[in-house]
């Protein structure tokens, strides 16, 4: 990471700054237009000689106005270069493009937060995801996950599974080299750590515990894969202090789960798996640090989904600093045994025990 206590600008350069910030969400809606209606695309295919504005429009059926005013302002934001009078595609335009990870971010801030970040101050003021109105009456997003709009739904499970995916070859070789016959995966949602687990080890029993709405998408996706006889699905609120969990686990797993609950409610949590806990018995926690990245744009992705969990998700969640989850792992009675840093996208997986 950069040295994040010294000043990239100097007043010129700031006040330049503060105009792209002023103006980015209409950037946003460039880029994004300009992808979805096939203008990057029809730039790329004619490389670095470009077109005219009259060939896009003709190649693309979008009005020469609709070209000519959305690229001038991709100019402005480096999206194009321009050598009159042709526009031509910039390496940024280029991932705009194509690139995996920018498009999941991209779709996921439009059809998931955009319009539930008009309600930011109101969240941070209240403690509650006020933005969450924008996509239905759920006191979180977890509730209503199975019951968002498709395009939103759609581009939720993209965002999520996108960093998640990447992980699993490594962490199905750290979490079996036990030879586990239990696991429970807490906060499984659709199950598909549960799959991956069952294809991997054909003995191993999996008991999810989710809420009963994300356990019916879990239950559906196991009996399609012919794994329902090895997954038990567990309802469970686990904002609820008294919730209990399943008796016993060899492994206990929680991928990208605790980011979605306060520091306090992580902390019950924690506690209440210690409470499970036999001897040789292992907790595995999945998560993704803002300070572990190894660079500047993961991080800015990271602060910026925090965010998210505070206008849309629950109000009071984020991505945490290391250092401010650990504290409360060491609070919660358990000890690190193993920590793994920049794992797939830039995950961390921390091996614990009781103390």
């Amino acid at each position: 990471m950069l040295d994040k206590n010294k000043d990239r600008f100097n007043a010129l350069e700031a006040k330049t700054e503060a105009q792209k910030l002023s103006f980015a969400p209409i950037v946003f809606h460039t880029a994004r237009t300009l992808r979805d209606l096939g203008v990057l695309k029809a730039l790329d295919q004619t490389g670095s000689k470009g077109m005219t504005a009259e060939h896009i429009a003709q190649q693309t059926e979008v009005s020469e106005y609709g070209v000519k005013v959305l690229l001038d302002m991709a100019i402005s934001a480096d999206i194009v270069l321009w050598e009159k009078p042709n526009y031509s595609l910039s390496n940024l335009g280029f991932f705009i493009l194509y690139d995996g990870m920018t498009n999941a971010n991209m779709d996921f801030t439009a059809d998931v937060c955009y319009a539930a970040m008009m309600h930011l101050t109101e969240s941070i003021v209240e403690g509650k995801p006020a933005g969450l109105k924008e996509l239905g009456e759920w006191e979180t997003i977890y509730q209503g996950l199975s019951q968002l709009p498709k395009q939103a739904k759609e581009s939720w499970f993209k965002f999520d599974h996108f960093y998640s995916d990447r992980s699993f070859p490594i962490l199905l070789a750290e979490v079996f080299k036990s030879k586990p016959k239990t696991l429970v995966d807490i906060g499984g949602n659709t199950g598909k750590w549960a799959m991956q687990c069952c294809h991997h080890d054909a003995d191993v029993n999996i008991t999810i515990v989710d809420l009963p709405q994300q356990l019916e998408m879990a239950m559906e996706n196991a009996k399609a894969q012919g794994h329902d006889h090895r997954v038990t699905p567990f309802p469970a609120n686990m904002l609820d202090k008294a919730q209990t969990l399943p008796e016993h686990a060899d492994v206990w797993w929680m991928s990208q789960f605790l980011d979605c609950f306060s520091p306090m409610e992580i902390l019950s949590i924690l506690k209440r798996v210690k409470n499970q806990l036999r001897e040789g018995d292992s907790v595995y926690v999945l998560e993704l640090f803002w300070d572990a990245q190894k660079y500047e744009a993961a991080s800015y992705s990271l602060n910026a989904t925090s965010l998210y969990f505070t206008c849309l998700a629950n109000g009071n969640s984020r991505f945490y600093r290391s250092d401010d989850f650990l504290e409360i792992v060491a609070e919660a009675g358990l000890v690190v045994e193993e920590r793994t840093d920049n794992i797939g996208l830039g995950h961390t997986l921390l091996k614990l025990k009781a103390q």
